[in-house]
């Protein structure tokens, strides 16, 4: 179960980064919740939620909110991706070209709880102070 695990949020993450609402919204269960810190500089400059609940919500996010801050150059450098029963956890770095032209590159962990085969909850981990910094200036 656990490699399946993984191959859940590998192919998760594959979908996050073709920004197809349908192929990403198939990932999450109906109630998936996505937890970020209070306050981070992408809630705040896209005025969201940190806190985002159901498999829509999410998935309108990662397709259509995210490329209004991250425009260009989206890269992702995966650091680990480890299993063990139904959590994975995903560390990797993130960079991009914002649209106010900024550079931006942070690291980030991210815990996925799965149920039944699909993203149930994540919890995302970043610095939030070199995030508002590199968003805000």
């Amino acid at each position: 179960m656990t490699q399946g695990n993984k191959a859940v949020v590998q192919n998760a993450w594959k979908a996050f980064a073709a920004h197809d609402f349908d192929a990403i919204a198939a990932c999450f269960t109906e109630d998936a919740e996505w937890l970020a810190p209070a306050n981070n500089g992408t809630a705040v400059y896209l005025d969201g939620p940190s806190h985002m609940i159901g498999r829509a919500v999410i998935a309108d996010f990662i397709a259509h909110g995210f490329p209004k801050l991250f425009a260009e150059n989206v890269a992702l450098a995966f650091r680990g991706c480890y299993a063990e029963g139904d959590r994975v956890i995903v560390e990797e770095t993130m960079s991009a070209t914002l649209v106010n032209g900024n550079a931006y590159e942070n690291d980030y962990c991210f815990v996925f709880e799965l149920r039944d085969g699909l993203i149930h909850r994540v919890r995302e981990y970043m610095d939030t102070a070199r995030g508002h910094q590199m968003i805000f200036g």
